[in-house]
């Protein structure tokens, strides 16, 4: 992937000492990497940033929702600017239809451009997968969570859209699922990482959310749970939750990253659901198998 020589990127704030996640450029373009990921040599990707795009407003500037009310020319270039990162181009780009489920599609070159340049033939696909080298996998954000999958294997990869509704339902777990049944993939051969989302700090839930995470976690509820500033409220952290949920399905914890950037700490710089009251663009994760 493209980097260039500028080294001066956008102040963030971070959650952790030393940075788990690697800030890049290109041009104006900055997006975010994980070494962990890039180190195993199988996989472009990126998680996209607000800078470097062309829209206006609260979209500013690199927004890839085109259901927000943004303009279309507008994030038609923002896909072109961001696939040249990958050395690619749009109609290469396969995207999800999310709706808060633990639906996986198994993608092919058949589904390449659906959700830019082609319209979707799916709905209800909160997860992505595929063993096809050169398809850019996209999913989208503005406070979830994302999750990134490498099988090295055999070579295939994965990414899901997990807000606190896919956590509940075991996304992560569903996803190494459908990419077992696909492609034989064993846990302790994947590497993996949560993605730039909201923090614990940030994120307050009612108790009917927290019920359901004390459940899933009953024995270990304190640390995904703690109270929040006013009465029958708290502060879920939807990393940790992760996390274990991962862990529990076998990834080794030397294989799986956890990241120290929350979009909600940095609306400048990512988009922020909860920051900006719903007034904002999209995010994407997204990731390709590289070409031998």
């Amino acid at each position: 992937m493209n980097k260039s020589k500028k080294t001066e990127f956008t102040k963030i704030n971070r959650k952790y000492k030393e940075p788990v996640i690697q800030q890049n450029r290109l041009g104006e373009i900055e997006y975010l990497t994980f070494p962990l990921l890039s180190e195993t040599g199988l996989v472009n990707h990126l998680f996209t940033t607000r800078m470097g795009g062309v829209s206006k407003d609260i979209y500013t500037s690199m927004n890839l929702s085109y259901s927000r009310g943004d303009d279309k020319g507008a994030v038609d270039e923002n896909y072109k600017r961001i696939t040249a990162v990958f050395h690619s181009s749009p109609n290469q780009i396969v995207c999800s239809d999310q709706t808060h489920t633990t639906n996986v599609r198994l993608v092919t070159g058949n589904d390449c451009g659906k959700g830019v340049t082609k319209q979707k033939d799916y709905t209800d696909i909160d997860g992505l997968i595929t063993d096809e080298p050169g398809i850019i996998l996209a999913t989208f954000y503005a406070d979830c969570v994302p999750l990134f999958f490498i099988d090295t294997e055999h070579k295939a990869i994965g990414l899901s859209h997990s807000g606190w509704r896919g956590t509940i339902s075991r996304m992560g777990a569903c996803t190494l699922q459908a990419m077992k049944d696909a492609f034989g993939t064993k846990p302790e051969a994947v590497k993996a990482a949560i993605g730039p989302s909201i923090c614990q700090d940030c994120y307050e839930v009612s108790e009917d959310v927290a019920v359901q995470f004390k459940e899933l976690f009953a024995n270990c509820s304190k640390e995904i749970l703690i109270p929040g500033k006013e009465k029958g409220k708290y502060q879920l952290n939807l990393w940790e939750a992760n996390r274990r949920i991962l862990i529990q399905e076998g990834i080794l914890p030397e294989n799986l990253s956890v990241t120290d950037i929350c979009t909600c700490c940095n609306p400048h710089y990512l988009f922020s659901h909860r920051a900006s009251n719903g007034k904002r663009g999209n995010l994407a994760a997204m990731m390709e198998l590289r070409k031998s």
